[in-house]
């Protein structure tokens, strides 16, 4: 799975190829209810073909229309739609919303691919794009940096801003990660278990080599950092939380049902360095209630919490008092002849 700046990037070379020219179009600003963030790339090719977006549709079809006429020449060209609120009604902008384009009509061909091989590296990049003569400048950022704007200087952050950790490689991890993936996160799994790890084979998901807990130490979890256990085994999960829960990871959750988790919690607390403002950060059962059963659903729960926490959303919500499907996204799944599937 590619992010959606790769397959922009991947767009705008492929295009160059075959001849066609292309512009690339980034938010750099918004006001109100505005459909996609700062940030946000649009690939737009010289025929109207689009790749990516910067709103939800009006925007993009006036972008074209006006590409068609060739419109988009020379350097970089600072866009606003949704001034007004009449032009808001127009291009379909909820709430007045308003939002600010830079548009580069032709991007340097040669930043562009550099810039791909980097991030597919998984490195985290910074761009940046003079607007009075579009030069592009690239450099590794940082974890924590941000788009910037001023006018005259725009610099955005590409590559995987967001990690996650897997503990467990078995079948809801397999979900998990191609899922997490395709949001822009970089997925890492941990799984001493020779069952589960000789056969973890996802892609742009590599396998760490070690015990749960070592692995947590070693990947230094930042505020940009979520991290899952779904082994069911209280040896190997327990001993993850442990550290995770001291770090200053966003998410840290668990999987299993309620009755499990709270066993969980009071094993942490009782026989564990944990206070309980640390073991408060638990989210357990992981995964929001969305009536999940099968390992893409839980997976797909999981992802959803993860997605609602890192966003600053309150991902709290009432669960079932009782009933076989006692935690929908956290009751263990289990198949004929399995007990313990990660």
């Amino acid at each position: 799975m590619h992010s959606q700046d790769v397959q922009v990037l991947d767009a705008l070379q492929r295009w160059a190829a075959e001849g066609h020219g292309a512009a690339l179009v980034t938010v750099v600003r918004t006001w109100g209810s505005a459909p996609r963030p700062p940030g946000a790339w649009m690939a737009l090719r010289d025929d109207g073909l689009v790749q990516g977006s910067v709103s939800g549709g009006c925007i993009e079809d006036d972008l074209v229309l006006r590409m068609r006429a060739g419109e988009f020449t020379g350097t970089p060209v600072l866009q606003r739609y949704g001034v007004t609120q009449d032009e808001a009604a127009r291009f379909g902008l909820p709430c007045g919303g308003t939002l600010a384009l830079l548009i580069e009509p032709a991007p340097d061909a040669a930043s562009l691919r550099a810039l791909s091989e980097r991030l597919r590296e998984g490195r985290l990049m910074r761009r940046a794009v003079d607007v009075a003569t579009g030069a592009v400048t690239l450099d590794d950022a940082c974890r924590g940096d941000a788009l910037q704007w001023d006018g005259q200087r725009l610099t955005t952050v590409h590559g995987p801003r967001w990690r996650l950790l897997i503990i467990g490689a078995g079948q809801i991890a397999r979900y998990l990660a191609p899922m997490a993936i395709a949001l822009d996160h970089a997925v890492s799994v941990c799984d001493p278990r020779e069952a589960y790890a000789t056969e973890w084979d996802v892609a742009g998901a590599p396998l760490l080599p070690g015990m749960p807990d070592d692995v947590v130490v070693a990947f230094q979890p930042d505020p940009h950092t979520a991290i899952v256990a779904l082994t069911h085994d209280p040896k190997l999960d327990d001993m993850a939380l442990l550290e995770a829960l001291k770090s200053p990871a966003f998410y840290v959750g668990a999987l299993g049902s309620r009755v499990n988790n709270a066993a969980r919690r009071e094993r942490l607390r009782q026989h564990f360095d944990l206070s309980d403002e640390e073991v408060a950060r638990l989210h357990g059962p992981a995964g929001l209630h969305i009536g999940s059963h099968t390992p893409p659903e839980i997976a797909l729960s999981i992802l959803a919490e993860v997605t609602a926490v890192k966003n600053g959303v309150d991902a709290s919500r009432p669960r079932p008092a009782s009933g076989p499907a006692d935690d929908a996204a956290g009751a263990m799944w289990r198949s004929p002849g399995c007990v313990a599937g990660g």
